[in-house]
């Protein structure tokens, strides 16, 4: 790592890093109360749909390893400002895919196009985070980090629901668009260089940390991304109309009658707030505990009640329950398992690893669409047993977590001192 100027502390990068991917994130999660029930309006199948909403992660297959190859290689600063400034304008493709004739194409293109801006993103700003702090509070910086991503999403959520009910899609889109534009802006003029100092720019598509805590890691990351962006994100508002379900809004003596896009951007703005606050909380709890491992677990198991509750559910109000706790859940893990990944990954291999991390997460993302979707829509099972078998995920990669931390370090919960590389 670079030295950093004295004037440039690891608060300020950190905040830096929050702020940029915070606004950038909307045109992540603006898309998903939209397109599902747009897709019909269209003439989109359902099996397309879930393959432009799974678009972005199947390009950062191809994109994670080169990524995290190139961070290691020519530094930080330049990929994160490019990744932000590719996915504004990914955003702003939604606004042309509306007005054109070919709706499908621009989504796609809209989607790959954010697969790569995020993928240079997603692996600068986790090296950024664990090449200024130290072990004793990684946790907590990555929990920071994680925050200002995941509070983006749902804040896009919420813009994607409520803003394309009261003023249109186009609307929504536009919004989106303007505040990653702003994200980059914020990178360019405040984030500075820390990982290298000399470059090299030979990268191999095929260059990924395949090691023991990389692969434990990102196999974990695959059962999250599998179920919770992968399944509930891209089903919840089926779910909701199939069910009757949507919210009734009174303030200040103003009603406000949302229907099943707003609905479901609240449920998942819900969902991913839990999931901000959560991250906070179970990076500073390993931080304190000096171990990763009890944390994971205990919200892996949290995550595991949610889907069970969802799939259970008999009311609207049972739903919201099983949605924040699918988002405590979720969140919990991300701190602390980026913190793992860094803990026992060394520090000139950490862009490499974020890059097999993300692969993985990708593939589970990618995935759940692609199987949910068409079997809701075919009514080959119900909403109960895609829930159900969503919930089994989490337990799995609680068992692939602890399994990996052993046959790397010898102890089921080694404590972040012995564990730091």
């Amino acid at each position: 790592m670079t030295d950093i100027d004295t004037d440039t502390s690891e608060r300020r990068i950190v905040l830096a890093v929050v702020a940029s991917t915070f606004f950038v994130g909307f045109g992540g999660g603006v898309i998903f109360p939209i397109l599902p029930n747009l897709g019909e309006l269209l003439g989109i199948s359902a099996f397309m749909v879930g393959l432009i909403l799974s678009a972005n992660r199947f390009t950062r297959l191809f994109a994670n390893a080169p990524a995290g190859a190139l961070v290691d290689r020519i530094g930080t600063r330049t990929p994160f400002v490019a990744g932000l400034a590719i996915e504004g304008v990914a955003t702003f493709g939604y606004v042309v895919a509306i007005y054109s004739g070919l709706p499908e194409a621009w989504f796609m293109l809209s989607r790959i196009l954010w697969g790569l801006g995020s993928a240079l993103v997603f692996a600068t700003a986790y090296t950024i985070t664990a090449d200024v702090s130290e072990a004793d509070s990684r946790g907590t910086s990555m929990g920071i980090v994680r925050a200002g991503i995941t509070f983006g999403f749902p804040a896009g959520l919420v813009l994607g629901g409520v803003v394309s009910d009261l003023y249109g899609n186009a609307a929504a889109f536009v919004l989106a668009a303007a505040f990653a534009g702003f994200a980059s802006v914020i990178a360019f003029f405040v984030v500075p260089e820390t990982h290298v100092e000399e470059t090299d720019t030979s990268v191999k598509p095929w260059d990924l940390e395949l090691t023991v805590p990389a692969l434990t890691v990102g196999f974990v990351n695959f059962g999250l991304f599998f179920a919770y962006v992968g399944v509930l994100f891209a089903t919840l508002v089926l779910y909701l109309r199939a069910e009757e379900l949507t919210i009734a809004i009174e303030f200040a003596g103003y009603a406000l009658d949302l229907e099943e896009q707003g609905t479901s951007g609240m449920l998942m703005a819900i969902t991913v707030l839990m999931g901000a606050t959560f991250t906070l909380a179970g990076g500073a709890l390993s931080d304190w505990l000096g171990a990763r491992v009890p944390i994971l677990v205990a919200f892996l198991g949290l995550s595991f009640v949610g889907f069970i509750g969802l799939a259970l559910a008999p009311s609207l109000e049972f739903v919201v329950l099983s949605c924040a706790l699918i988002g405590a859940g979720q969140g919990g893990v991300n701190g602390p398992l980026t913190a793992l990944l860094a803990d026992l990954t060394p520090e000139e291999r950490m862009g490499r690893a974020m890059g097999t991390n993300n692969v993985l997460g990708d593939v589970g993302g990618g995935i759940g669409p692609l199987l949910s979707l068409p079997l809701i829509e075919a009514e080959t099972v119900g909403f109960e047993v895609v829930y159900g078998i969503s919930a089994v995920v989490p337990l799995l990669a609680g068992l692939i977590l602890v399994l990996g931390v052993y046959a790397h370090t010898g102890h089921v919960s080694p404590l972040v001192r012995d564990a730091v590389d």
